[in-house]
């Protein structure tokens, strides 16, 4: 199978023989406010608040012929009453991402940017969407570096107008349902707009989070106003809040569909919030709102057992490393392991280790400049690399590899920082239609910049904020009009050239380990989407082995320390959503660090 796969490649079969009379509709809810507020005939499961990172086990849910997963029920609910009422999944995507960015501003949103991995049943293509922001086109190469060309401190660069890129994700949505799209455009935003207009009670999460970030979102007067009860302290938990301004925005992009957002009055708003924030001023303009193009791109896929892994490839380095991770265990048998081994976990952390060598040395817009794609999910080189993975303690040094390349360019190392945020989302529909969709603002509250009731990213900061290490360029340093590397790995994964497993979630350069354990989970290790999700996660990106603390990892901890890593005890808080599509029907999992909840019918 070729490594970069081209859009027509996955024949599909006929839509799924479902032999298993299951329930009508299946929904577990992540808080007993939600099962309050239901007034149907759904079964539920109340369960206790997701604000703890750890979560409990819980079953799976099984549906016969749809089914959505993503991380805040009044989204589920939406989007699942879109694809109830014959939309598709593209139509319940553009439902549920309206509403994320309205109960969950500080993940996503339509002022920041995502990719989708699509599988289209009618034309049995599995293809991808690039609405990934991009750098405005008077942003400098040394945008975030001081006056001595030394790297700005993170925040200095992140609170304010300078670390805002092109807004993608209403382009994405609008490309999206005019390609494939079912129920009419303007009826789609119906749900975000009423509850919007009407209120809605602010999450236990959503209010911990206002309050751990108040003196930075405070700093924008139109997010302090809304965030911010009138005597100036954080909204706390079940406070109703409405949003008007959002309602109107939508209104807008209802009506007008992205005419005005990127060449009128809301990118007019946009451009001179930027421009004139207090904190940091930018360089987005008006130009640069209007150029800006959704990119439809081949998925990058891997082989990995049985299945097909594919994902969105650079600007994003998620398929490329969730591949070159599993690639490099390939040859090590994980299923007679388990998932108990310090062995399968040693595996798995020096595999992650080389693959983010070699995402630091060569991942990056291929627009701007050439990667080797093809040569880094060569199954030769990642033989060859595997190797490595031999020995039988952790790895002293990783280095990036040599991969076969088109050209001689010579890269050091990024140095990119990508702090956990974001949000994804699984949805199936009765046609056979799969959706795959990470989104984000990047930061949590992104720029802290409010405009039109939704938050404004800082995706800029995903770039490299040095250009050169030792006079040697660095792939993903900024440039005019370039798209920052990105860490999302929204995965579709193929058996026989039909959706088997899709996967996905938050939570910065951590993703990349999120995904590829909830993979090994499911394919290796034979659990349900539940069951992986609810796996305590172990993540090594550059060295120190990251355990989620509170959770049975932690008895790994003496094991993997004895093999020679680092290692380091905290909060692993993934927020992946996950569908399994079997001949029996569909499973899926919600993650309870999050509100996650799972629908189907």
């Amino acid at each position: 199978m070729p490594l970069i796969a081209p859009a027509s490649l996955f024949p599909a079969k006929p839509h799924l023989q479902i032999i298993s009379a299951l329930a009508a509709i299946t929904l577990i809810a992540a808080a007993p406010s939600y099962a309050t507020a239901q007034q149907t005939t759904d079964s539920i499961a109340p369960e206790s608040s997701t604000g703890n990172s750890t979560p409990r086990s819980r079953a799976a849910v099984h549906a016969k012929d749809w089914m959505i997963t993503a991380a805040n029920p009044l989204a589920v609910k939406a989007g699942a009453d879109i694809l109830r009422n014959g939309g598709n999944a593209i139509d319940a995507m553009v439902t549920v991402q309206t509403m994320l960015g309205l109960v969950e501003p500080q993940s996503s949103g339509i002022g920041g940017g995502a990719f989708l991995v699509y599988y289209d049943a009618r034309s049995k293509n599995l293809t991808t969407l690039d609405g990934r922001e991009t750098a405005p086109m008077d942003a400098t190469p040394t945008l975030f570096q001081d006056e001595d060309g030394e790297p700005l401190d993170f925040y200095d660069a992140v609170v304010g107008g300078r670390s805002v890129g092109t807004p993608g994700t209403p382009a994405l949505l609008k490309t999206a349902h005019e390609k494939w799209g079912q129920l009419s455009w303007n009826s789609l935003f119906n749900p975000a707009i009423e509850t919007a207009s009407n209120g809605f009670e602010v999450s236990e999460r959503l209010a911990g989070l206002i309050a751990s970030d108040s003196e930075k979102l405070s700093r924008d007067p139109v997010a302090k106003s809304y965030f911010f009860d009138q005597d100036g302290a954080p909204l706390t938990t079940g406070t109703p809040l409405k949003n008007p301004e959002y309602a109107n925005t939508l209104r807008d992009l209802a009506t007008n569909g992205t005419a005005n957002f990127y060449n009128g009055t809301i990118a007019k708003d946009i451009v001179a919030k930027v421009q004139d924030a207090h904190w940091n001023p930018g360089v987005l303009s008006l130009q640069d709102m209007a150029n800006y193009r959704v990119k439809e791109r081949a998925p990058v896929c891997v082989d990995y057992r049985e299945y097909d892994v594919c994902g969105m490839g650079p600007p994003s380095s998620g398929a490329l490393t969730v591949g070159q991770i599993l690639g490099l265990l390939e040859p090590y048998d994980l299923a007679s392991l388990g998932p108990q081994s310090p062995e399968s976990w040693r595996l798995i952390g020096d595999a992650s280790r080389l693959a983010f060598a070699d995402r630091g040395r060569y991942m990056a817009d291929t627009d701007f400049l050439p990667v080797p794609v093809a040569g880094l999910l060569d199954k030769t080189y990642l033989a060859e690399r595997s190797k490595l993975l031999a020995a039988k303690t952790a790895l002293e040094n990783v280095s990036p590899g040599a991969p076969a390349f088109s050209h001689a360019m010579r890269l050091a190392d990024d140095e990119a920082i990508e702090l956990p945020s974001t949000s994804h989302f699984s949805i199936v529909d009765i046609y056979g239609n799969v959706v795959s969709m990470t989104t984000t603002i990047e930061n949590g509250f992104g720029s802290r910049l409010m405009v039109g009731g939704f938050m404004l990213n800082n995706e800029m900061t995903d770039f490299s904020f040095r250009t050169h290490s030792d006079g040697v360029p660095i792939a993903n340093a900024l440039a005019p009009g370039k798209r920052p590397r990105s860490s999302m790995a929204p995965t579709i994964a193929l058996k026989d050239g039909t959706p088997a497993i899709v996967t996905g979630s938050p939570g910065g350069s951590r993703i990349i380990g999120y995904v590829a354990q909830s993979l090994i989970a499911m394919i290796d290790w034979d659990k349900s989407p539940q069951e992986a999700i609810d796996m305590p996660h172990l993540v090594n990106r550059f060295g120190t082995y990251d355990i989620e603390k509170g959770t049975s990892a932690e008895s790994l901890e003496p094991a993997l320390a004895a093999l020679g890593f680092k290692t380091n005890l905290r909060d692993l808080n993934s927020g992946i959503h996950a569908i399994m599509i079997t001949n029996d029907g569909l499973i899926g999992g919600a993650d309870r660090r999050r509100e996650g909840i799972v629908i189907g019918q």
